[in-house]
């Protein structure tokens, strides 16, 4: 039994059911917040790693910043290579940040309440099932969208100007994830896939399972059409020409026409950056708010 069959929050006071939740769920909350402070923590200290790895700090460097008669190439190649490695360890969890929530959402949020008898004990002490599942979604949601936009923004600060060598291109999956509002889409769509497989399945095990598969659904679905979300550039020309490494190229094409060779290109110049994360984060705030919504009919149907 949770601590919300033992606090029971007052009808008139909606903060307490709040605050009830928030206890109830105190150790995931609390080693969420260390996540978030240790990552913080580390995108700060590779922002400075970030300074001296694009100064091409050491006696390798072209043009070289010291005198020293020696090469320092151990030295450059260590900074560069911990600075870049960081980075994309914290865009891989920003960017899969979502399939976690799912499976906790589904499995301990609403699962394991709805399957312990916990909810059904608190909607008999002046709770409404609708006000239950709301806070039960609420708490979780707020902390979400102000933990992944205060991670995204302090990625994207550590990145300093985004030099591909090191930061990877704007258009690599975790990097596109990890740099706006679509990171905190994704977590939020997952918290809703998540509650609405506890509603359906009403246990633990099995909600977090099926919230983790559909999550995986999703997040494959739009990185594998993510370049049709926005209209591509057409490039055309006689001979032949090369894109820019700032440009994501969706096709290429070489054709001889009345004995001429051209090529012909579609990308997504880095312009394009962000259409498509306003229209991705637009397709998951919308898969959010139809889980959420489904989540709250299934409720009222399925009480007795």
């Amino acid at each position: 039994m949770t601590a919300l069959g033992t606090a029971p929050a007052p009808a008139g006071r909606p903060g307490g059911l709040v605050r009830t939740v928030a206890r109830t769920h105190r150790t995931a909350l609390a080693l969420a917040l260390l996540l978030l402070a240790a990552a913080t923590t580390a995108l700060i200290w590779l922002h400075s790693l970030g300074d001296e790895a694009r100064a091409g700090n050491s006696a390798c460097a072209t043009p070289p910043t010291d005198r020293l008669p020696s090469c320092a190439a151990v030295e450059a190649i260590t900074v560069d290579e911990t600075y870049a490695s960081g980075l994309s360890v914290i865009a891989t969890v920003l960017s899969w940040a979502m399939f976690p929530v799912a499976a906790w959402a589904g499995g301990a949020l609403i699962g394991r309440e709805l399957e312990s008898g916990t909810a059904r004990l608190a909607w008999t002490q002046s709770v409404t099932p609708a006000r239950w599942l709301a806070a039960e979604l609420a708490v979780p949601a707020a902390l979400l969208t102000a933990g992944a936009g205060a991670l995204v923004a302090v990625n994207v600060w550590a990145r300093g100007d985004g030099n591909p060598n090191l930061a990877g291109d704007w258009y690599y999956p975790d990097v596109f994830v990890s740099t706006g509002p679509v990171a905190v889409a994704y977590a939020l769509a997952g918290l809703a896939l998540g509650a609405l497989a506890g509603l359906v399945w009403r246990r633990a095990l099995p909600a977090a399972g099926v919230a983790l598969a559909a999550s995986l659904l999703l997040h494959g679905l739009l990185e594998r059409h993510r370049e049709d979300l926005w209209p591509v550039v057409t490039r055309t020309e006689a001979g032949g020409f090369e894109l820019p490494r700032s440009a994501l190229q969706v096709s290429w094409a070489d054709s001889p026409v009345n004995g001429v060779p051209v090529t012909r290109a579609t990308f997504h110049p880095e312009s394009h950056f962000w259409p498509l994360q306003y229209v991705e984060t637009g397709l998951l705030l919308a898969v959010a708010a139809t889980a959420t919504a489904a989540a709250f009919v299934l409720l009222a149907r399925r009480l007795p």
